[in-house]
């Protein structure tokens, strides 16, 4: 199976999910959506380093004297703190959800940061998309239901990401069904 590259456009570099059509002889599409990086490695880089700086200001003034031996290990101590914590961050965003798109089957694939890869297939004829205002884990959850089994997707974007993807994903769907 061939997929166009896939890189994320950037008219839609804000949206957390993009879709790739696929070339001949398979037809269809993948959408791939991620969750949303506020704080990129560079920037991690420079917030880390720019609170570093921040935190040795105040050892300026007390330079040569015992207090500086007795502040440093905290400050040190919350420096580590703040890496361990982002770094943490940054392994739970690992996330990362396929939808594939064909005319005879639609598979989606979770691949979590910590836990076994999660896969759901159907029916594209069968399936049928949900967008629960109230009642889910997040407001405007949506589902996928067929093949007896309904799967979230999208559970980490925003409240008008998922909006935005429900119609995107009901949109694909009728293109794909339609005879």
């Amino acid at each position: 199976m061939r997929l166009a590259s896939f890189r994320i456009p950037h008219t839609l570099a804000h949206m957390p999910y993009a879709w790739t059509d696929m070339q001949e002889p398979e037809r269809g599409a993948e959408l791939r959506l991620w969750p949303h990086r506020s704080l990129p490695q560079a920037g991690f880089a420079a917030f880390i380093l720019g609170t570093f700086a921040f935190l040795c200001l105040p050892l300026v003034a007390v330079i040569g004297t015992p207090v500086l031996w007795g502040l440093l290990p905290f400050l040190l101590l919350a420096l580590g703190g703040l890496w361990c914590g982002l770094r943490r961050s940054y392994r739970d965003g690992e996330i990362l959800e396929e939808l594939r798109m064909t005319p005879e089957t639609i598979r989606l694939t979770r691949r979590n940061p910590r836990g076994p890869l999660q896969e759901w297939e159907c029916n594209p004829h069968w399936i049928r998309v949900e967008l629960h205002a109230r009642g889910g884990p997040v407001p405007n959850y949506v589902t996928l239901r067929g093949s007896g089994r309904e799967v979230e997707i999208g559970a980490f974007l925003s409240e008008d990401e998922r909006k935005a993807l429900y119609g995107d994903l009901r949109a694909r769907l009728n293109a794909a069904c339609r005879p």
